[in-house]
């Protein structure tokens, strides 16, 4: 309630309410926080589902994995190895445990972090050398992405992905 008064010329005004003000801003941090979980959320969802990575010869399924984003190898253009016929393995990591492995279901966007808005943060697992690298995942459109890979953060690749629709 907004009330009036003159007094030696000046006028005041008084704001009264019923709650305390401490409830008031209580109530208008609550919405601010829900507002911003809620803009965060709609991010994420934006950069969920099935991409097609640079050079379409295969796609990562972004999903939510504990609020970061995790990505597997979903589809390969050529899903078996020519030389053998059958299907690609793992057979450059690293690990030497992991080798024998099927490339599809490896995970490529590994614990991507909100950093920014419409940008992702965290690991990126290249198979086609075997190695992680640090990386970042940036929408660039509704339906276009930027991954990209760093070494020591100097070095870096990126591509642009496509949403597959």
């Amino acid at each position: 309630m907004l009330r009036t008064s003159k007094c030696s010329g000046r006028r005041r005004v008084r704001i009264t309410t019923s709650l305390p003000l401490t409830a008031i801003a209580l109530c208008l941090s609550t919405a601010a926080l829900a507002a911003a979980s809620f803009s965060r959320t709609a991010a994420a969802a934006d950069a969920l589902g099935t991409w097609y990575t640079g050079d379409k010869d295969s796609q990562v399924r972004i999903v939510n994995c504990g609020g970061a984003l995790c990505g597997n190898l979903v589809w390969l253009k050529e899903p078996n190895d020519p030389a053998t016929g059958r299907p690609k393995t793992d057979k450059h990591n690293a690990d030497a445990s992991k080798q024998g492995r099927p490339l599809l279901g490896v995970p490529i966007v590994l614990g991507m972090r909100p950093s920014g808005p419409g940008q992702w943060s965290g690991e990126v697992y290249n198979a086609s050398d075997g190695k992680t690298y640090s990386g970042s995942f940036t929408l660039t459109g509704p339906n276009s992405a930027d991954l990209k890979g760093c070494v020591m953060s100097v070095f870096c690749k990126s591509q642009t992905w496509t949403r597959v629709n």
